[in-house]
């Protein structure tokens, strides 16, 4: 197998006495990485050098003068480009990786040297991503994970990263190492589940990052005010406007603009994520999704290690009949940071076909599983929140106004507030209403939340334990939650606020003994029962 440049094979090889001479694994050749790595290296660098020195040198030619700018600015970009580059080159030569029949083995290191060593029949997922400069060079950057977690640097420990290898190779990798056909094999075998449709665009903005991206167009306006030394302008342009037109004409056009600004980008970011993206089912029992425009990404999982499937459906794309679908997999731990871009089997997209894909993950029609709805207990619980934020907020704004603060600011807070306020018992009685679960022979399914309703379908079988939850407020009024613990996903799946006559039917039909030992001694009860371990269904 050619899958990167041969490495010395008396240097990593030399630090396992026992990989030929035990005999228990054949010897493989050690790989080292693509070389063109200090190339792609040096290109970031520049990019990142020239994105910092134009506001650098506006910055101090602001108080010097250019020419003492550029004397400082350039020689620090240099020695960053340089110094990188010669760092991403040790990191290349120290840096060797083999595939055997039993094993992925990684060595690398500079100062401090370490060997990382997975089991194939571990590995989990297999994740191709390559950025323009990557592309450019026909890279990619692949990273073989199990999913595994542990404490401190155990977690990280569980995935090994080759980066770059030829996308040849990465492609050949990810075949081999999830044991699927060759890539032309599966190709011409695969399934098409969904594919990507411009009309999905209109989705974008209504998600969650476009109310955080209006901070973030705000922030970016102050600091490149500040680069000019003028850090306090936004502010005196806003007050001279207010001062023509008054505050609420300005907050309200300003309000739109930063809208507009932010779903504009919230578009972009969702072009770079989603362009092509496609859902195939291939020989093997294997999922692949695949989408990008700039960065490419290709992500692989096992159809064997699917323990359920996720519906979810934040308010904005809700309200306009969509919804997304994220795959509850062994191997994609609750701790990474990237679970959601790794379990996505489906972005937002009209709820009908997220409902289609959902069945053909499932293998079961998702109308054969109504929800039970939560007693009116639930509801007061929400709603009792909901006054709990809206005095909050209210207490918040009187202290604001009691401390004497400018209008401007009284006028933004309350614009801010007012709205939270307002929407608090619509939002709780949304949620209440959304509650719900179901048992049937093969599924538990759970939904819940109204800015984000998740409905959660776990296969049983993939279930390996049990909690029961009573708080003292629950309990005043009779209600309890019970929590289904997975090897996959997030690990715990909750039904909410359920009636404790609906959790007692759930007991008899999973532990039978799960109510009997403190229902009627211990306001507080949490209880796990289960065996220690499940493999779950084979999903086909």
């Amino acid at each position: 197998m050619s899958a990167g440049t041969p490495a010395d094979p008396a240097g990593p090889a030399a630090l396992d006495g026992t990989d030929v001479a035990d005999g228990t694994e054949p010897p493989a050749p050690w790989q080292r990485l693509e070389r063109r790595t200090v190339a792609v290296t040096a290109i970031l660098l520049t990019g990142a050098a020239l994105l910092a020195a134009i506001p650098t040198s506006i910055a101090v030619a602001g108080a010097t003068s250019l020419y003492t700018a550029l004397a400082w600015v350039v020689p620090a970009a240099v020695l960053l480009i340089a110094g990188g580059g010669f760092a991403d080159y040790l990191r290349w030569r120290k840096t060797s990786y083999r595939i055997t029949p039993t094993h992925v083995e990684v060595h690398k290191g500079i100062l401090f040297t370490s060997r990382l060593r997975l089991a194939r029949d571990r590995i989990r997922t297999v994740d191709v991503t390559a950025h323009p400069v990557l592309r450019w060079f026909a890279l990619v950057r692949l990273a073989i994970g199990t999913g595994e977690q542990g404490g401190g640097g155990a977690a990280a420990s569980q995935t090994i990263v080759l980066n770059p290898v030829t996308r040849r190779s990465g492609e050949h990798l990810a075949n081999e190492l999830l044991d699927r056909l060759p890539a032309d094999a599966a190709t011409s075998g695969s399934e098409r589940l969904a594919t990507w449709r411009a009309a999905w665009t209109r989705y974008a903005p209504l998600s969650v990052l476009t109310p955080i991206l209006v901070g973030v167009v705000i922030g970016a306006g102050f600091q490149v005010a500040d680069w000019f030394g003028r850090g306090e302008l936004p502010v005196l342009i806003v007050r001279d406007l207010a001062g023509h037109f008054g505050w609420a004409l300005v907050i309200a056009i300003g309000s739109v603009t930063l809208l507009v600004l932010a779903a504009g980008l919230a578009v972009a970011f969702y072009l770079e994520l989603w362009w092509r993206y496609r859902l195939d089912r291939e020989p093997g029992g294997m999922l692949r999704v695949r989408r990008g425009l700039l960065t490419t990404r290709s992500v692989s999982l096992q159809e064997g290690r699917i323990r359920g499937v996720n519906l979810i459906e934040p308010l904005g794309v809700r309200s306009v009949g969509a919804a997304r679908v994220e795959a509850v997999a062994t191997g994609i731990g609750s701790e990474q940071d990237t679970q959601a871009e790794v379990s996505t089997l489906l972005p937002a997209a009209p709820r009908s076909l997220a409902l289609q894909v959902l069945e053909r993950v499932l293998g079961i029609p998702a109308d054969d599983v109504p929800l039970a709805a939560h007693p009116a207990g639930a509801r007061t619980r929400r709603l009792r929140w909901a006054g709990i934020l809206a005095a909050a907020l209210a207490g918040c704004w009187l202290t604001l106004f009691a401390l004497g603060l400018p209008a401007w600011l009284l006028i933004l807070t309350a614009a801010i507030f007012a709205p939270a306020v307002l929407a608090a018992p619509f939002v709780a009685l949304d949620a209440a209403a959304n509650l719900g679960h179901a048992l049937t022979d093969e599924l538990l399914a759970s939904r819940h939340g109204s800015i984000r309703r998740s409905t959660v379908l776990l296969y049983r079988e993939g279930i390996i334990g049990w909690q029961l939850r009573q708080s003292v407020f629950q309990r005043r009024l009779n209600l309890a939650s019970v929590v289904a613990v997975t090897a996959a996903g997030r690990g715990r799946y909750a039904v909410v606020d359920a009636d404790t006559e609906q959790v007692r039917t759930l007991a008899e039909h999973t532990v039978a003994d799960l109510l009997e030992p403190r229902a009627a001694t211990a306001p507080v009860a949490e209880r796990t029962v289960g065996p220690p371990e499940a493999e779950g269904p084979t999903v086909h």
